[in-house]
């Protein structure tokens, strides 16, 4: 048998450190194992101290991903992120513990689970105006939500970049832009409009700001967390709600003015593989779905094809017999 605690253990000062993991991907594999570690205390009786590779064997792990779903309400998505968790600690234990070889190839048989593919929702142009004129620019909170809110829709910065900008990361001369290091530590740099640049420059000057000061900072200095990002915008979207009532049937989350920037590039004309690289994905697979949502792009391409030639035909009775069958 053989002690998970030292794998375990090892798996994070050694594996996640020596494949430079970011903070996000340690801290989400830690709240998985957490989670895991305490529903096998449930089902076991056992201390998550000692308990053995072997006691975590594909049913347990079926049943915790059971658990998550229907149990904590998890969704398919955070499921699936879980098992991803899982797979990556058990391909590692193989190689510190080949005697349980069987057991971690069961283990690591589990599939992701398929989920049913959504259109991704965004704010259309009368939206995003009346989101941005919602906060009350008079005050100095006001102010810092709505260059939030601005920076976010124009760039499609995810919030953990967004929250992470400092006055370093920005340059807002000619060229104005903002750099940032996302997921996989990819380093990219957005440009900035005019008018979002003079923005920054106004706060910054208001705020006497140095570079190493977060851009968006939260009261008495500090970064802004996502669930603070989260309350902001809930709550400058129920005033927008009240001159735009379309956003009131519309769950409007952080990471929908996100897709917002790719639908308003889409609809701007900016082709595919540009969009990819402005929102920082690996590839245009993940970019393809902006194309599924986009409905005018649909209706372009229906408008540029010739119809079918239907007749029109003249309608004509059936049989007697076959109409008294049919009606039975």
């Amino acid at each position: 048998m053989s002690p998970l605690a030292p794998v375990l253990e090892a798996y994070f000062t050694e594996r996640l450190t020596q494949r430079h993991a970011s903070g996000h991907t340690v801290a989400s594999y830690r709240d998985c194992f957490c989670l895991l570690l305490r529903f096998t205390q449930r089902r076991l009786g056992k201390p998550p101290s000692n308990l053995d590779v072997a006691d975590l064997d594909a049913s347990l792990i079926g049943e915790f991903l059971n658990h998550l779903e229907h149990e904590r309400g998890n969704s398919i998505a955070t499921r699936n992120n879980r098992l991803a968790a899982v797979h990556s600690l058990f391909t590692y234990a193989a190689l510190r513990c080949p005697e349980h070889a069987a057991l971690i190839q069961r283990v690591l048989a589990i599939p992701s689970k398929r989920a049913e593919s959504t259109i991704v929702s965004f704010l259309t142009r009368t939206e995003i105006d009346a989101l941005l004129a919602s906060p009350e620019r008079t005050t100095v909170m006001g102010r810092r939500d709505h260059a939030l809110l601005l920076v976010a829709i124009q760039t499609g910065l995810r919030v953990s970049e967004l929250t992470g900008l400092t006055w370093a990361d920005t340059d807002l001369g000619v060229g104005a832009h903002v750099r940032c290091t996302g997921k996989g530590r990819k380093e990219r740099r957005i440009p900035l409009t005019k008018a979002t640049a003079r923005l920054l420059r106004e706060r910054s000057h208001e705020t006497r700001s140095t570079p190493s000061d977060y851009l968006f900072p939260r009261r008495g200095g500090g970064r802004l967390s996502r669930d603070a990002v989260a309350d902001l915008l809930a709550k400058h979207l129920t005033v927008a709600a009240r001159s735009c009532p379309s956003l009131a049937a519309k769950h409007v989350s952080p990471h929908v003015l996100r897709h917002t920037t790719a639908m308003t590039l889409l609809h701007a004309g900016v082709d595919i593989s540009t969009i990819a690289l402005w929102l920082g994905h690996s590839d245009t697979k993940a970019t393809q779905a902006y194309l599924h949502a986009d409905l005018a792009l649909k209706e372009q391409a229906l408008a540029r094809t010739a119809p079918p030639t239907v007749g029109r035909g003249r309608y004509r009775p059936p049989d007697p017999i076959l109409d008294f069958l049919e009606h039975l």
